[in-house]
């Protein structure tokens, strides 16, 4: 009895498919995430975890591996198989290659458009583990190994995922799919460099600086600071990460799109088999 193996579209071709088990995961990273990053602004000036403002991203950093880890763990028993694996070593293995090719010159960091294009055409499941998982090794390809870095893995793993979770797999092509992609990867470059600012603000000493976080003060004091922060020190980065992400994405992004599509057709990730009677 011969088997069938067919492809029904690329929507439908993704190397991991999220679960209830990998759903729930990815929510419970992320919430902690989300309050590794923005506790300056929810502790009240009164709490411990204020009074102990340059120990606390020490304490986040060591809980987002662990988190990390096991999201990933959990995702991969959902269906990462043999292919899914391979591509996500070779797109890694790309992504932490072009890192250091702008060294973060004036944001000049190639590796985000790839990490939108892969996003968009693997799921944001997959997404989230390319992101994580390409942070780590350029992590370690450029030495840059510190408590920022379990920061940019949840961060680029938000910022992948993202691009995953775009509307339209199925039926938007062409430019279309490229302004929306070009205009996705200019918000969310603003937006990881945002939330890495997030990171390595609560450092910052209040006696070094009038817009460092000050943990006696209010919500809209420390806003205030942290908007000033912005401005001063990562608008010009964040600002040429946008805009080398949206030009490489409307240069070669047609290309890397097409190469991508082809390549996770012929994986067949989730190629469904189907039984053909005997034949005669």
């Amino acid at each position: 009895m011969p088997v069938k193996a067919q492809v029904r579209g690329d929507a439908q071709a993704r190397a991991v498919r999220l679960g209830p088990r990998s759903t729930a995961a990815l929510a419970l990273v992320s919430a902690v995430g989300a309050a590794a990053f923005t506790w300056p602004f929810l502790a009240p000036p009164a709490s411990q975890l204020s009074a102990h403002a340059q120990d606390a991203p020490w304490l986040f950093a060591g809980l987002l591996v662990l988190l990390v880890a096991v999201v990933t763990a959990t995702i991969s028993e959902s269906g990462l198989g043999p292919k899914a694996v391979a591509m996500l070593g070779v797109l890694a293995a790309a992504g932490a290659a072009l890192r250091p090719v702008g060294a973060g010159t004036a944001g000049l960091e190639p590796m985000f458009f790839l990490m939108v294009l892969s996003g968009r055409v693997l799921g944001p499941g997959f997404g989230y583990v390319l992101g994580s998982v390409t942070m780590f090794a350029s992590a370690l390809l450029t030495g840059g190994v510190g408590p920022w870095m379990p920061f940019q893995m949840v961060a680029m793993g938000w910022f992948t995922m993202g691009a995953g979770l775009l509307p339209g797999p199925d039926r938007l092509r062409g430019r279309a799919e490229l302004l929306l992609l070009a205009l996705y990867g200019f918000l969310a470059a603003f937006a990881y460099g945002t939330v890495m600012n997030l990171a390595g603000w609560p450092f910052m000493g209040t006696l070094a600086s009038s817009i460092a976080f000050d943990p006696h003060a209010g919500v809209p004091a420390n806003l205030a600071r942290f908007l000033a922060y912005c401005l001063a020190t990562s608008l010009g980065w964040d600002l040429g990460r946008a805009v080398v992400t949206v030009v490489l994405t409307l240069v070669v992004g047609p290309a890397v799109l097409r190469a991508l599509r082809r390549a996770t057709r012929r994986a067949a990730f989730e190629a469904p088999v189907t039984f053909d009677g005997p034949e005669a």
